[in-house]
Order: structure tokens, then sequence, then C-alpha cells
């Protein structure tokens, strides 16, 4: 059977999704909309070229315009949304309506969580929906639960995962290779982690920590941010003791942004100044961005590692799952824009193959076990795995 596909939104993630759409599940079309019609058509234009096919189509769509939106989804076997997370509830309200399956690239726990209380709805339709997909939260948690599940009984899972320039330069030693705004966002306010069993709050720029990653990479560091958990510590609050992700960067990278957020600057509320009123988030946005965006191609490396710790055939044990991945010249898409797309793409094609649940599928329990090695191989991920068994107490 051949598959209709959806992508909103034909920025950097959306065209990488609708790429691997088209090259890997069965695409009898693949409809990249946006709001700027050309620039759905130039990505589908890309698409066609790196594929030679004519599978990818591009078109104008206003996804604000539920009139619209839903016509546009019917007959639709998955969706995916690009788009920024304050549109991702309506669109889900007319992937319902359209008996579209859906995922998105997330980004805002609460509008997640908001998602999925429609799933009784979704399951009526008939479709399978599962937000926040992507690097993180997305594949970095999908790889967390898939180490938790190689020990018969785990008590703890450790993320550490970040996009960064395979070059450090100084003084930001960091791309930006998303919106400005989603990296600030995860940088505000808390993340949600789980402690003695139960979720918990834990402020955003702390914890530092340093971790050893292969040469030329080296020494990194690692911090709280929000976000990257998804729904997970809801779903396995009382299954684990602990449960943490965090964000790797350069050394220094976080002194620095830990100055931003003394003085404010991640701050959503006015000020005055000079008589005109201000965002302080909004100045930062504009100062910052220029300084961090590189000019094309950027050449930027991705790393996940996760670890589970507990028991497993009766002794203390722990899994390690580590992962890299760079720019890829063939195709021209960044380590950010394969980890972020193609795992949204994953998941839609599932969706649309019948291989998950109807209903509200959360991101952590939707790609786990042989399904994500086999998905994962697909892609020609490399994931390097160590298991550790000590030998249990006299």
């Amino acid at each position: 059977m051949r598959y209709k596909y959806a992508v909103l939104g034909a920025g950097r993630q959306g065209v990488a999704a609708a790429y691997d759409l088209a090259r890997l599940g069965d695409a009898e079309e693949v409809r990249l909309y946006d709001l700027n019609p050309e620039a759905a058509m130039q990505g589908a234009e890309r698409v066609n070229t790196l594929l030679q096919s004519g599978v990818a189509k591009g078109r104008g769509l206003d996804v604000r315009d539920a009139s619209a939106l839903v016509p546009a989804l019917k007959g639709i076997h998955s969706t995916i949304s690009a788009v920024p997370y304050a549109f991702n509830l309506p669109i889900t309200e007319a992937a319902i309506a359209a008996r579209s399956n859906l995922c998105d690239l997330g980004g805002h726990t609460e509008t997640v969580r908001r998602q999925l209380a429609l799933g009784d709805q979704a399951k009526a339709a008939g479709i399978t929906l599962t937000p926040d997909c992507g690097m993180g939260p997305g594949l970095n948690i999908n790889m967390g639960i898939r180490a938790m599940d190689s020990l018969d009984e785990p008590e703890n899972v450790f993320i550490w995962e970040g996009g960064l320039p395979q070059n450090s330069q100084p003084p930001w030693k960091y791309y930006l290779t998303f919106n400005v705004n989603g990296l600030i966002n995860e940088y505000y306010g808390d993340a949600w982690f789980i402690r003695n069993g139960q979720p918990i709050a834990v402020p955003c720029l702390t914890e530092i920590e340093t971790l050893e990653f292969p040469e030329p990479l080296g020494l990194m560091e690692a911090a709280v941010t929000s976000g990257g958990l998804s729904t997970a510590p809801w779903t396995f609050q009382n299954q684990l003791r602990r449960l943490e992700n965090k964000t790797l960067r350069y050394p220094g990278h976080w002194d620095q942004f830990k100055a931003f957020q003394n003085l404010g600057l991640f701050e959503l509320e006015p000020v005055e100044v000079a008589g005109q009123s201000l965002v302080p988030r909004d100045l930062l946005n504009a100062l910052l961005a220029p300084k961090i965006t590189p000019e094309p191609p950027v050449y930027d490396v991705c790393l996940i590692r996760t670890q589970a710790t507990g028991r497993h055939n009766g002794s203390p044990a722990s899994c390690t799952l580590d992962f890299l991945e760079t720019y890829d010249i063939e195709t021209g898409f960044t380590a950010m824009e394969q980890l972020t797309g193609w795992h949204a793409s994953i998941i839609a094609i599932l969706a649309a193959q019948g291989k998950l649940s109807k209903g509200a599928l959360p991101v952590e329990l939707a790609l786990r076990g042989e399904l994500f090695d086999q998905e994962t191989a697909r892609r020609g991920w490399e994931i390097k795995r160590e298991m550790v068994t000590s030998p249990a107490a006299s």
C-alpha cells in the first residue's frame, strides 16, 4: 500500500521530514504546505531533486484557517506539523476532524498535555496522535527508554543531548539550527524530572556537570533545560526512581547564558526603555540570532547519550547508548534537521502503516524495542551500546 502525507511548514525541519517520508514512507504523495507558497514549492523541488522523483508537491496554506486546513488534511494518512507550537492545538483538532494521523515537533509541554487530552476523540476518529517528536524531546527519550528496556529492573534513566558546531568557534561556541525563541524557551523556567519516583520541577541552567566524549569533541558541559522529557515524567512516575535530561554544550556556554538570564533578558514581561515598551526577550533574540546563525552549509554535530541503571539477571547493571550524527554532505541536511525531521517522519510512517495504537500516544511510548532498532537502522543511525553488569553482592 502507498500512503499520502502532509507536512505543515516548509522550514528546515519540515523539508527534512518531507524527504524522509518520500524516501522511506512508501509515499504516493507528500504535500509540503507553507504560508509562503514559494517556500513550499522550493522545499518540494529540493526533495524531488534529491530523490529524482515527483512525489513531493508544494502548496500554500494558512494553518490558522480551519476552513482551509481540514479539507487540506482529508485523505492524508499522516500529517506532520512543523510549525510553531502555538498552532498545534487547533491543528490537532483539525487532524481529528479530517481523520489524519498527526505528530508534531512540539516544544511546549503544557500544550502537549492539552493535545493528549483529546485522545478519546482521536481514537474515535481512528487516528494516532503523537505530539513532541524530534531530536529532543523525541529521539532522546526513545533512546533513554531503549536503554531502560535492556534491564530487568530499571531504576534510573539519565539522558544528555545537544546540537553543536563541529568546530567550536569563540566567543559563542554554538550554532543556531532552529528558531532562536525555541532556544531561549528551552533555557527558561523549569524542567520536569523524576526524583524519588515523583515528577519534580528543576530550575533551568542549574546542576551543570561535565562529560567526556571522543575527540575532537572532548569535554562537554551539561545543564538542565526545559521540555526535553515531554510527558515522560508523568508516564514513568513510580516506575523509575530518577529520570533526567540535560543539554550538552561546549565549556563556557552556560556561563554566558546564565548572565543573560540573570539580567532578565529571557523575560516576556515588557519593560519601559526611553519611553518605549520593550520585551526583554525580543531584544535578546534580535541581537543574538544574527551572531549565532551560520551561513550554509552548517557543519554541525548532534550527540545523544543515555544511561539506564538498575539490575539485570539479579545483579547491579547499567546500559549506555551513544549516538553521534553530523552534517550530511550528500543531501545538505544538518544533523539537527536529520534527527528532528526524520524522527517525526518515523512516527508519521508507523502511524500511517497502522503499527501504532490509536488515540493519544505519548512520544515516550511510540518507539520502543525492536521497532526502535529497525527504524534507526533503516536511516543508517549507528547507536553504540555498552552493557555493564557487576557481580551481585554475596
